[in-house]
């Protein structure tokens, strides 16, 4: 299954600069939460604990699926579909 992940608001930092990965993904990844374990074992260049906590996204990153909220979408249990965007931008920023 092919799908895209997007990084924004700083969370391009922990996956080497890139705000754009095009991913063929295996075929026992079929949910936000194999994708998430996924991306963070083959994707994330540098401080886990800033992405993940648990099996999921850390508190303060925003998910969307195709433009819309995670929330809206089922969360964790989200079926990936082909050609899906998946988006996460942190919401946490220094001052």
């Amino acid at each position: 299954m092919n799908i895209e992940l997007q990084f924004s608001g700083g969370m391009e930092l922990l996956f080497d600069g890139q705000r754009s990965i095009k991913v063929v993904l295996p075929s026992n990844v079929t949910t936000m939460r194999d994708l998430i374990a996924h991306t963070k074992d083959h994707y994330l260049k540098e401080r886990p604990e800033l992405f993940v906590q648990g099996d999921s996204v850390r508190p303060g990153i925003l998910v969307l699926i195709n433009d819309a909220d995670w929330e809206l979408e089922g969360e964790l249990e989200y079926e990936l579909a082909e050609k899906d965007v998946i988006v996460f931008i942190s919401t946490l920023h220094g001052g």
